[in-house]
Formats: C-alpha cells, structure tokens, sequence
C-alpha cells in the first residue's frame, strides 16, 4: 500500500482527502479488472464510461469554474500507481476539453462537455504535427475563411492521443493574424466530420490510442472557434500550464508504484541466505526512490497548489515538477527492473511493464529538454 502521509501536507484541503479517498476506490475495485493492455481502444473506453459513470471526470471536466489542479493531480498520480491506461483515460478527457473549459463559450461548452464527463465520448487534443512538436509555432496545419460563418481545416496531425476513436477533438491551426505563434487559432472538430482522416494507427512501447490525422478540407462553423482568432498560441499554452504538473503527477504515481515493488522484492527475496534487503546496494536503491518520490511529489503539489492559488504563470514551477517526476521515475523503473534479476525484462511483468510506462513521461507535453530550457529561462528572468 503506498504511503499516503502527503495528504496531511498544507497544500491540501479536507475535500482533496476525501476526493483521493473517492479515487483510491474506484482504482481498486476497477482499474486493473477494465485495463487489458493488448486492447488499448477497447480499455480506454471501458475506463473513460466507468470513471464517467463515478462521476469521477468531473474533476477533469467541471461543469462551472476553474480546474482544481490538485484534485487533477491526486487523480492521476492514484490512477497512475494502479494502471497507465486508467490515467491515460482520466487525462485525455480533461487535456482534450481544457481548452473549451477555459476559453470554449457557452454554447460550446454546453454542446460537447456533458459527452466527454459522462465518458461517453472520447476527446483528442491535436496539437503536434510531424514538422512541429515542441515548436509550436512552426505548426502548419491551415483554417481558411469559408463564407462569412465557417472555416476550413487542412493538414495533419500527429502523435494524437485517443486520435481514430475520439469523439471529440480540438484542433490548432494557422489562420495568420501575425507571423508565427501569434497567427493560430484554435477550433472544435466532432469526430466523423466530413474530411477528418486517421491517417495511420501509431504502435507505441506502452500502448495507448495514438494517431496521425489528417485534415482534408473538414468544414467547421465559427461558432466551433474556440477564443478569439489568432489566441491559439495562448490557449494551447495556458492549458499545458495547468495539465503539466499532472504529468508529473503521474510520474510520480508511476515512480510510488516502483517503490513498492523494490520493497516487496527486497524483502521476499533471499541472497545467500538472507533477504534481498540486507544489501547495502538494495538499501541504496530504495533510500534513492525514497527521496526521489518525495521530492517529486513536493515539486508537483507545490506546482498544483499555486495554480489553484490563482498565480498567473507558473510554468517554471510546473516544468520543475515534470521534469524531476518524470526523470525520477525512469531511474525508480529502472532500478526496479535491475533488483527483479531476469524477472525485470521479462514482457509484462510488473517491472517491464513500468519501464515501458514510464518511458514516454519524459517526452509528451514538452521533453526533459525543453523543460530544461523554460527553468533555465525563468532563472534568467528572475535575475
């Protein structure tokens, strides 16, 4: 049972105890039983209804007011430590919405939240492409003016989470205001639209559904605009601010669950007469996760804790969260791979399993470099 002694730390409420307790339960009684890891689509929409049906994605996607960013992160990091794809279905809900959330009207959001809280349709966040990943403003995916009431979308998109099953996808394109970052907007496309083409079903180490998709000519009415044209850098932005530091909740749910199985091997398993545990290695493997899970889940709930607070840019906090959570967790797998002997790298195994979910962390939402590159930034700034 992982520690949960964090919940008493001063970041949180009395609500944010009682909601992990909410998570803490759900997870237990269904995230391993809806998690088959050879049918990712299958999974993840098992898990998007059932957590719908909890009520649980109304943390992700709120029916009134601000995202509670450490509710968020409580739920991923529980999630996380129980199944990746549990995790992955509770995100992509709340990534994949952010933005209508936050900037979506009224009527937006009226027409495609209820859908996506109730787990009933999948949502997709479309932002990468294959010329532009941590670059954002080198995206080249086009909106044109159709008519005075509609645009047109073109181009493609790739490494899109829930791409070819989602119901629901916001999508950044140049519609050139101004050059570069200042010239995107972003839109609402419905799954199915006329013109929406998944284009390649990508296999990835850890599964998930993952695409590339293409935009041929997919007519969307204005209404669809989310915020005003040439806000798409702003939007796009201001949601990864706050889905960031879940990613390192994640991590470090991952990073919690590594822990456990060191301690669970160290102290099962015997070498020359004696337990595992009783290395000074072992010991040193275990003190290092130790730390390393502490000081990524300070980092992160201290990052989700400003943000609720209502501080404007935490982006250099939210980056020190994920990259540390992130990087911690690959060196807990890692190290939990090695203990377990051939066990570790054996397909499927607890251990391999880790590895290979973690793995990704350290890439999406912005890789350990370009982390690397806004705290350097900030620090410079703070100067």
């Amino acid at each position: 049972m992982a520690d949960t002694s964090f919940l008493d730390w001063p970041f949180f409420e009395a609500r944010h105890r009682e909601f992990a307790a909410e998570v803490e339960a759900w997870a237990v009684a269904n995230a391993d039983r809806l998690t088959e890891h050879h049918d990712a689509d299958g999974s993840t929409r098992a898990l998007a209804r059932a957590l719908g049906e909890s009520d649980l994605l109304r943390m992700a996607v709120p029916e009134s007011g601000a995202l509670d960013v450490r509710s968020l992160c409580l739920a991923r990091e529980i999630l996380a430590r129980h199944s990746g794809l549990a995790d992955f279905a509770f995100a992509m809900q709340g990534l994949g919405t952010g933005p209508i959330t936050l900037f979506g009207s009224e009527e937006l959001k009226r027409l495609v939240l209820p859908g996506v809280r109730a787990g009933t349709t999948l949502a997709a966040f479309a932002l990468s492409e294959p010329e532009a990943g941590s670059d954002v403003a080198a995206l080249a995916t086009t909106a044109t003016r159709d008519g005075n009431a509609h645009w047109r979308i073109e181009g493609e998109k790739t490494w899109i989470s829930n791409g070819g099953i989602a119901g629901s996808h916001v999508v950044f394109a140049r519609t050139g205001e101004a050059p570069g970052a200042r010239g995107l907007t972003a839109f609402w496309v419905p799954g199915g639209a006329p013109g929406l083409v998944t284009a390649e079903r990508i296999q990835v180490s850890a599964p998930h559904p993952l695409a590339r998709l293409r935009f041929e000519g997919v007519r969307v009415p204005d209404a669809h605009r989310i915020g005003a044209p040439g806000d798409g850098f702003k939007i796009a932005m201001a949601t990864l601010d706050v889905f960031r530091a879940t990613v390192g909740a994640a991590a470090l749910g991952f990073a919690r669950r590594g822990l456990d199985l060191l301690l669970h091997r160290a102290t099962t398993r015997k070498l020359f007469g004696a337990p595992l545990f009783d290395q000074q290695m072992t010991q040193a493997a275990i003190a290092d996760a130790a730390v390393d899970v502490e000081a990524a889940a300070l980092l992160t709930y201290r990052a989700a804790w400003l943000k609720d607070q209502g501080t404007p840019r935490v982006s250099r906090e939210a980056s020190m969260a994920k990259l540390h959570a992130t990087e911690a967790a690959g060196r807990i797998a890692d190290a939990c791979a090695q203990l377990h002997g051939g066990q570790g790298v054996v397909t499927d195994s607890a251990p391999e399993l880790l590895t290979r979910e973690v793995r990704a962390l350290r890439v999406y939402e912005g890789a350990s470099e370009i982390q690397r590159v806004i705290i350097a930034r900030a620090e410079r700034e703070r100067m």
